[in-house]
């Protein structure tokens, strides 16, 4: 054998388990100490065996990627720049797809490695809007989320994950970190890559080694990629209804008070029954938004530390104490006894709306984590006294309409100030610069995407919530009952098709923090 065919074969052995200062050798963990991974934006150049590895590694299908590679570019010509960012789940000391789960699918091993059980998952994919990341990825024909769990079978074996071992430059490799020493003296300094959110959110453990002389004007290679979210059909419809029968309740609570106290007109016998019948069918289609419907019932194990999971109980005892209510209002039961449930599911129904709007206060999508987020759920259910002031007017309960109907425009003016302070929105500078690009996309997608559906709910909301019920009062006061019954039926209908649009853009325009994409494929998700 030749001296050269031997220098190679040495080079070669050596060069299979260490590459310069790189090694694919597991580190032993010390005390207080997880793996990460760790990054070298200097090394990588863009040729994705990482992702191929890592799917043939889990047996993901092709639009399941667990590791992605992304682009940042910049400069100017010609000198101009371009870097790929390699990642993975980053193994956050305080996760966010932990922190939300309802099913208590996520566990963050000993070893800090973040797992997903999939056994226990339902496919509610709330995990997915809660990563900045977007790690979690939905697994369609499995009906769950999967992610990353940097191989964890192969670290019980002491090998290095799939994707470790395939990079040809050594641009990716497992380390152990002291967690406290990491969060006190390097997040701010090696946690950070451009494209990505602020470290401290989640307090990601990923350590980035990053070209020195970024330019200042680096944008993501997707930056004018701009993709709707998913519509959520399902939780557009759910949210809805769910709001408008428990302001209804609210409203009957009240109109039932003041009977028992002031001797008004007691409430009509169908409003119960037809508040719960749209708490109901709002409640039953939340499932058709799950992977897994049949196991809905899942939802309800992290009642203390998932907002989800508050929302799914207290809702469900709102219902079954509407279905009750409405029993009690047939049947002709006690009124007091009557007056104490409807005490009880209105604030059964409080506390699942309070726990529904929590929902989308998430660091990860800037349009959802506002206060006014909760204002407009509450105020949403003024269709609820619109529907109740209808049965009221079917019924020659001309007081208690005029009651109901100036309810109605209360509420309905509070959701046109919403609407208007949302549009002021996205306008505001007092945002950091990473939420500024992320809602200029959403009103990219509002004024030209979605601009027929933004501009009907900007003509039907006014006309549904004030114009029309206030066309009723003054035809009603005026004597004109078929006419006032024209209007609020038409109220009625028009509030309900403008709420769904608006709440059908909120949906679709909640562009969220996420990884940096490819130029032509944005971030696969």
């Amino acid at each position: 054998m030749s001296s050269a065919v031997e220098s190679f074969i040495n080079y070669k052995a050596k060069t299979d388990m260490q590459c310069g200062s790189y090694t694919i050798d597991l580190p032993p963990l010390g005390e207080n100490q997880q793996y990460r991974f760790h990054f070298d934006a200097t090394k990588c150049i863009g040729c994705r065996c990482c992702e191929v590895a890592c799917n043939e590694q889990n047996n993901n299908p092709a639009e399941v990627k667990w590791r992605r590679v992304g682009e940042i570019e910049g400069g100017e010509f010609p000198h101009t720049f371009r870097m790929f960012l390699s990642m993975g789940c980053n193994h956050c000391i305080d996760p966010w797809c932990l922190k939300g789960c309802p099913t208590k699918s996520y566990i963050k091993l000993e070893n800090g490695i973040v797992v997903h059980d999939d056994e226990a998952c339902i496919g509610c994919q709330y995990c997915t809007w809660n990563c900045p990341y977007d790690v979690p990825v939905f697994h369609k024909e499995r009906g769950i989320v999967t992610k990353c769990h940097m191989c964890y079978e192969r670290i019980e074996n002491s090998q290095t994950p799939a994707c470790v071992q395939a990079c040809p430059e050594g641009a990716i490799e497992i380390e152990a970190v002291d967690t406290q020493k990491w969060l006190e003296d390097s997040i701010d300094k090696e946690g950070n890559a451009p494209g990505l959110i602020d470290a401290r959110v989640t307090n990601s453990t990923t350590r980035y080694t990053l070209p020195k002389n970024i330019p200042q004007n680096y944008v993501s290679a997707d930056e004018e990629l701009i993709k709707p979210a998913h519509a959520e059909t399902p939780l557009v419809f759910m949210t809805v209804l769910t709001q408008i029968a428990f302001v209804g309740f609210f409203a009957l609570f009240l109109g039932d008070a003041a009977h028992l106290m002031f001797g008004l007109n007691e409430p009509s016998k169908y409003m119960a029954p037809t508040l719960f019948m749209l708490g109901a069918l709002g409640l039953s289609l939340s499932a058709l938004h799950l992977g897994r419907p049949l196991k809905g019932y899942g939802a309800l194990k992290n009642v203390k530390n998932s907002w989800l999971s508050k929302e799914a109980l207290f809702l469900g005892v709102f219902t079954l104490l509407a279905a009750a209510v409405s029993v009690m209002y047939l049947s002709g039961a006690g009124k007091t006894l009557r007056l104490i449930a409807e005490a009880a599911t209105v604030a059964a129904g409080a506390i699942g709306i309070y726990s529904q709007a929590m929902i989308y206060k998430i660091p990860a999508k800037p349009t959802w984590n506002r206060n006014s987020t909760i204002y407009r759920f509450f105020s949403t259910g003024y269709i609820g006294t619109l529907v109740l002031a209808l049965i009221a007017l079917v019924e020659g309960d001309y007081a208690i309409v005029n009651i109901l109907l100036a309810l109605s425009i209360l509420l309905g003016s509070l959701q046109i100030y919403l609407f208007l302070e949302s549009q002021r929105f996205y306008e505001r500078s007092d945002m950091n610069e990473a939420d500024k690009r992320i809602v200029q996309k959403s009103k990219t997608l509002l004024e030209e995407k979605f601009k027929g559906q933004y501009r009907f709910r900007m003509v039907t909301l006014p006309l549904g919530a004030v114009v029309l019920p206030l066309t009723a009062d003054i035809a009603l006061n005026a004597g004109s009952v078929g006419f006032a019954a024209l209007f609020l039926a038409s109220a009625v209908i028009i509030s309900f098709l403008s709420e769904l649009a608006g709440r059908s853009l909120f949906y679709l325009t909640a562009v969220k923090h996420s990884m940096p994409g490819g130029f032509f494929v944005g971030t696969q998700r």
